[in-house]
């Protein structure tokens, strides 16, 4: 049996937040807010417009999740820190947001291994009040049960990192950004869709679910969508053969362009073979990603 989700909602006690709180996520807020004009996608502006998130003060999770609920059902709870993967994906299928109620220190302002948020409220809550974003996450969190009965979590959670924390989007010529773990990075802003340094491959599932990915610096390979419709497709393919596909197959080193790959960049890695060999030198040392 798997724990309920009630067992791991806290209050947010938004009272108790200080001015040097609310002053992070000014510093923040303003910093993201000069850099993703041009770069992020329109659904995400519209976010932060119609849930009236503001530079000076954290939300409030219940103002936000009131504000939330009329446009797509969901709400934002307020969590103590990351938790299980049933809980996670338990909390999705019922259009409930986690979300971390602390937020970094002024000298964690680039870089923190734990979401706080900053990062899960104002990255990944705007999207949320997109029609088509907000119910192919719930279909992610249904689908998240039976990757957790089948002992594949491992593999779907590719998926997530690729789409929802990291994913860009073509636009014209060029490309824009949508994930949470972008949007609320000063450097990976500016970096995924404008450094000759990653590669970046369309959208392709079974690809995904093999990729390997960084979890505490920018990443060399960034997968594109067309629209979020193609990610709401999703919902009704069946993943068994995919994860078959990624069961058999090695799994894709970061960075590495297969012969199957629709590539839109071919990246340099210049970035990444820098910071490789930082770490065979200074092997404690690494850049901050986000």
């Amino acid at each position: 049996m798997t724990d309920s989700p009630s067992n791991y909602i806290i209050p947010q006690n938004w009272g108790h937040y200080t001015q040097a709180e609310h002053g992070v996520w000014r510093t923040l807020f303003e910093r993201q807010k000069k850099i993703l004009p041009g770069r992020a996608c329109d659904a995400f502006f519209q976010g932060v417009e119609r849930l009236g998130l503001e530079p000076d003060r954290i939300p409030d999770f219940e103002e936000l999740s009131r504000r939330l609920n009329k446009i797509t059902g969901w709400e934002v709870v307020a969590v103590p820190g990351l938790v299980p993967h049933a809980v996670f994906y338990e909390m999705l299928a019922n259009r409930q947001f986690p979300a971390g109620s602390f937020i970094r220190t002024p000298e964690q302002l680039d870089y923190i291994q734990e979401p706080d948020v900053f990062h899960d409220v104002f990255g990944h809550v705007p999207l949320l009040s997109d029609p088509i974003f907000a119910e192919y996450l719930q279909a992610f969190g249904m689908g998240g049960h039976n990757a957790e009965e089948m002992g594949l979590v491992d593999i779907l959670a590719r998926v997530y990192w690729f789409t929802v924390e990291f994913g860009i989007m073509r636009k014209g010529n060029g490309f824009e950004i949508y994930g949470a773990g972008i949007v609320s990075s000063k450097t990976e802003s500016v970096f995924c869709v404008e450094s000759d340094s990653p590669n970046r491959i369309a959208f392709d599932l079974a690809r995904m679910m093999r990729t390997e990915y960084r979890i505490d610096d920018l990443q060399p390979t960034y997968f594109v969508i067309d629209n979020f419709d193609q990610l709401l497709q999703l919902a009704d393919v069946s993943f068994k053969p995919f994860y078959d596909i990624a069961l058999r197959e090695p799994s894709i080193p970061m960075g590495t362009i297969i012969d199957s790959d629709r590539v839109f960049t071919r990246g340099t890695l210049a970035y990444h073979h820098q910071v490789m060999n930082a770490q065979k030198t200074t092997p404690t040392t690494h850049a901050s990603g986000y």
